[in-house]
C-alpha cells in the first residue's frame, strides 16, 4: 500500500511531520527556555534579598542574634505570602512573619557561595531557595550561620503558562508559514519528474526519441537507464526486421523455382496440379507480404506524429497522374489541424492501397474524407462503383479473400490492409453506399497534443 502512495502525498506526509515535531520541540524546548530565564531572573532578585538579610544581621536586647534591619518587600510581613527568609545559627533559628509557625528545612553545608535548590515549603508548596552560609563578625561572635530566602515557584510556573498561550498563536502562524515553504519546496524538488513524464509523452507522440541528459543528478541514473533501453528496444526491432527481410529473400527462390515447376506442370498438361501449387505460391506471397508489413509498422510502433491530411493530398496527387486517374473527379475534405500516431510511409501506402482500390472500380468519382469520430480519426475514402456483394462484405477482410479474382492485384491487399490498420491501433471496415458504391471506413488513434 505504501509502495503505491503518490511521491508528492509521501512529501506532504514527512513534511507534516516534521512540521509538527519541530513546533513540538520548539514548544517544549522555549518554554523550558523561558522558565529557566524567568527561574535566574527570581533567583537573582531572591539573592539580593539574602544579601539585604545577611547585612541585616545584628543581636537584639537580649543577646541572640536576630536580622534587625526590616527588609523592603512588604511580603515578608504578611502571612504565608510566598516570601520568606530564615537564619540558621548556634543561637537558633529566626524567621520572617511570612513564615508563621513554620519552618524552612534547609539542605546540610550549603557552602559559602550562593545555592539554589527547591525544597517543599508551608502548605506543600514548592519553594525556590537560595541560601549560604557566611561567618558574622567579631562583634557579633564570629559564628556561622545559615541564611535563606525562598519564594513560592507559583509564580514562575504561571509566568511559563502565561508565555506559552502568548506562544501558540505565533506557533500557528509560524506552522502555516512552513507548510507553505514545504508546498514550494515538494513543489520544486517533483519538478523534474513532471519535465520527465513530459518528455516521456513526446517520446510516445514521436516528437523525439531520447529522454536527454540535462536532469537533475539524482534522476539523471534514471533517465540514462531509459535511454539505453529505448536504445536497446530499436536494436532488436531493426534486427528481428532485417532478419524477417532475409526471410523473405530466402523464400523468394524457392517460390520461383515452384512457379518454374508450375510452368513445366502446364507444359506437361497437368494442368491441375500446376492451378494447385500456383495457389499455394500465391498463399505464400501474400503471407510473406502480411508479415512483412506487420514486422514494418512494429518497429515504428506508433512513435510518430503524422498529418493525415498532407499524406491524403500527396497520395491523390499521384493517382491524379495514372491513367485511370485521369479520368476520375477527385474529391478531398479534411481539416488541417488532427494528427495520428502513425509512420507517414505507412500511413502513405495504407491510405494508397485503399484509394488505389476505389480508383480501380470507381465509375466517374472518388472522394476522400476526413473527420474526427469519439476521439479518434476517420478517414472515408468512397467511390461510385459497383460496390461488393452483400453476401462477401463480411469476409473481404478475412485474410486470403479478395474482391477481384479475376486480377493479380498490386499493393497489400485490404486484407493486410486491415491487419496494419490494427497493428497501428485503429480498424478497418467497409459499407455499401446508398447511392451505389463502397465506402472504407479507416479509423486511427489521434496523437495528443505535444505537451503531454
Amino acid at each position: 500500500m505504501l509502495n503505491r502512495l503518490s511521491l508528492r502525498l509521501r512529501l506532504v506526509f514527512a513534511g507534516l511531520a516534521s512540521v509538527g515535531l519541530a513546533l513540538v520541540a520548539a514548544f517544549i524546548g522555549l518554554s523550558l527556555l523561558f522558565e529557566r530565564h524567568v527561574e535566574r531572573r527570581v533567583a537573582e532578585e531572591i539573592t539580593l534579598h539574602l544579601n539585604q538579610v545577611i547585612a541585616g544581621l545584628g543581636k537584639d536586647g537580649s543577646g541572640t542574634l536576630d536580622v534587625l534591619r526590616a527588609l523592603v518587600d512588604p511580603r515578608f510581613e504578611r502571612p504565608l505570602s510566598g516570601l520568606y527568609w530564615q537564619v540558621a545559627s548556634d543561637g537558633g533559628v529566626r524567621r520572617s512573619r511570612s513564615l508563621w509557625d513554620a519552618t524552612l528545612a534547609l539542605p546540610a553545608s550549603p557552602g559559602p557561595a550562593p545555592r539554589q535548590t527547591t525544597i517543599i515549603g508551608p502548605g506543600g508548596a514548592p519553594l525556590l531557595l537560595v541560601l549560604r552560609e557566611v561567618v558574622t563578625e567579631r562583634r557579633l561572635g564570629a559564628q556561622k550561620v545559615v541564611a535563606a530566602v525562598a519564594i513560592d515557584r507559583s509564580d514562575i510556573t504561571r509566568a511559563t503558562a502565561d508565555f506559552r498561550r502568548d506562544l501558540l498563536p505565533y506557533l500557528a502562524l509560524l506552522a502555516l508559514l512552513l507548510l507553505a515553504a514545504s508546498a514550494a519546496q515538494i513543489a520544486i524538488g517533483l519538478r523534474p519528474l513532471t519535465d520527465l513524464r513530459l518528455r516521456i509523452a513526446r517520446i510516445r507522440n514521436g516528437a523525439s526519441h531520447r529522454l536527454g541528459s540535462d536532469f537533475p543528478k539524482e534522476v539523471q541514473p534514471l533517465t540514462s537507464e531509459v535511454d539505453a533501453l529505448l536504445q536497446s528496444r530499436e536494436e532488436q526491432l531493426r534486427k528481428a526486421r532485417e532478419r524477417a527481410a532475409d526471410l523473405a529473400h530466402r523464400l523468394k527462390t524457392p517460390l520461383q523455382a515452384l512457379a518454374g515447376d508450375v510452368l513445366r506442370l502446364r507444359q506437361a498438361g497437368q494442368d491441375q496440379a500446376a492451378d494447385d501449387i500456383e495457389g499455394l505460391i500465391a498463399t505464400m506471397r501474400r503471407l510473406v507480404d502480411h508479415e512483412m508489413a506487420r514486422a514494418r509498422i512494429a518497429d515504428r510502433d506508433r512513435r510518430a506524429r503524422t498529418d493525415p491530411t498532407r499524406v491524403m493530398r500527396d497520395v491523390v496527387s499521384v493517382l491524379r497522374r495514372t491513367p485511370r486517374g485521369e479520368t476520375l473527379d477527385w474529391t478531398i475534405e479534411a481539416p488541417n489541424d488532427l494528427r495520428v500516431d502513425m509512420d507517414a510511409d505507412d500511413l502513405a501506402e495504407l491510405i494508397g492501397v485503399l484509394t488505389e482500390n476505389a480508383a480501380r472500380y470507381a465509375r466517374l468519382s472518388v472522394r476522400l474524407a476526413l473527420r474526427r469520430a469519439d476521439g479518434e480519426a476517420a478517414i472515408d475514402i468512397e467511390d461510385d462503383g459497383p460496390g461488393v456483394p452483400a453476401d462477401k462484405l463480411a469476409n473481404v477482410l478475412k485474410r486470403g479473400e479478395r474482391l477481384d479474382t479475376s486480377s493479380d492485384g498490386a499493393g497489400l491487399g485490404l486484407s493486410i490492409a486491415s491487419s496494419l490498420a490494427e497493428a497501428a491501433g485503429g480498424a478497418l471496415s467497409l459499407q455499401n453506399r446508398l447511392s451505389g458504391g463502397l465506402r472504407v471506413s479507416l479509423r486511427l488513434p489521434l496523437s495528443p497534443p505535444l505537451d503531454g
